[in-house]
């Protein structure tokens, strides 16, 4: 678990230090507001894409080969992609690092897989939750880095980058001991489980748990608003600069780290795994209208708070997702879970970015908050599926 967490901490801190100079990384090619916006969707969207392709790929390989290799693998292959994109010379190099930074991202499949191997039902919600901890952490440490890292110059948070993430391999090759033992391992990999859109649609239509797994699709899809908004929100809002994000970035982590590391720790064992779904979907709900309707930064921070409580729904319905699912098809079971949320960062982006974009335009009464209103949306059909079949997910759980 140790090295588990310190390797999606590190992951985040990676993603977390690029996040702040990205919109002036596009603008090295392109000086127009809307090429930035409308690239950085793309940017953004790439990544998820090649994760939605790679996360069951690398799911399968780590239930047949260990998770251990594969896990190195990729972190090896993302340091040194981050090398690729410091130096891009161009636009197509850029994007050409960010296909491989999908492929090798889909590393949070095997680390998720991990955590199942190693966990009970005792403590499988908490271990979930050490990932958005870690992810919270990484966010806080990352884009404060970033923010003042980049201001010396746009290839140096990419390069940084790349020194933790190989740093993060060779540590990995000294202290990991595999998870899944060789008699649990697959004996062969279907070809079939390898296709992201098949295993996504036996998930959501015809799994047991579907419900669960939609809830987990619209929560995510919901929570795509801020990676992919954020940026351009505040700077359009407050004209705020990359430290100013990067600070800002900084605050959210901070919240959401405490809210899946601590606040899920106490919440969830005192009043259950769907109740900690439900309650937190009503506040997730009350958090996205508020950042629609800010008119002050300091407004902007005390709806970022409220991700102490809602960063509960996401390792409660986790872990109900996985219960039940024997060791050698977690690999299998996360690098679905990981390609749902993959989906959602391909949609997400590309919807939300639309929406801003439209909704600031001059000859348009200019809404910025449009996409956290459709956040909001989205989260109340997610609250609406939960409270409608939670008769059913309880006995599922039961049994």
């Amino acid at each position: 678990m140790t090295f588990i967490f310190v390797t999606i901490l590190l992951d985040a801190i990676g993603i977390g230090l690029v996040v702040p100079i990205l919109p002036e990384v596009i603008r090295r090619f392109g000086s127009d507001e809307a090429f930035v916006s409308t690239f950085y969707g793309y940017f953004i969207s790439l990544y998820s894409f090649m994760l939605f392709f790679a996360s069951p790929l690398l799911g399968s390989l780590s239930d047949r080969f260990g998770r251990r290799p594969v896990l190195l693998i990729a972190l090896c292959g993302s340091g040194l992609d981050y090398l690729l994109m410091a130096f891009a010379p161009n636009l197509t190099i850029l994007f050409i690092g960010r296909v491989i930074s999908g492929l090798t991202g889909a590393s949070i499949t095997v680390a998720s897989s991990y955590i199942a191997d190693v966990s009970t039902d005792k403590n499988r919600t908490q271990n979930f939750g050490m990932i958005g901890a870690a992810f919270g952490l990484g966010f806080v440490i990352g884009p404060a880095i970033g923010g003042i890292i980049g201001s010396f110059g746009h290839n140096w948070p990419f390069i940084l980058a790349a020194i933790m993430s190989l740093t993060n391999f060779i540590f990995g090759l000294f202290v990991l001991p595999e998870s899944l033992p060789a008699e649990k391992r697959k004996t062969r990999i279907d070809k079939s489980q390898l296709n992201p859109i098949r295993s996504v649609i036996t998930a959501m239509f015809y799994s047991p748990a579907a419900i669960l797994i939609w809830a987990f699709f619209l929560t995510n899809l919901a929570g795509q608003s801020h990676p992919s908004i954020w940026a351009l929100f505040t700077h359009y809002k407050f004209q705020w600069n990359s430290m100013e994000i990067g600070i800002s970035l900084t605050v959210v982590g901070i919240a959401f780290g405490l809210g899946q590391g601590f606040t899920t720790r106490i919440v969830t064992p005192k009043i259950g795994e769907l109740k900690s779904v439900i309650y937190g979907l009503i506040v997730l709900v009350a958090n996205f209208l508020l950042y629609a309707l800010v008119t002050k930064s300091w407004m902007l921070y005390a709806a970022t708070s409220l991700l102490l409580f809602t960063s509960i729904v996401m390792p409660s319905l986790q872990s109900m997702i996985t219960k039940g699912t024997p060791s050698e098809e977690q690999g299998e079971l996360q690098g679905t879970l990981v390609a749902i949320t993959s989906l959602t960062s391909i949609i997400g982006p590309l919807v939300y970015t639309g929406l801003f974009s439209f909704f600031t335009k001059k000859d348009h009464y200019p809404l910025p908050g449009a996409p956290y209103i459709a956040a909001a949306a989205f989260t109340l059909v997610c609250l609406f599926l939960v409270l409608k079949g939670r008769h059913k997910i309880r006995e599922q759980s039961t049994n």
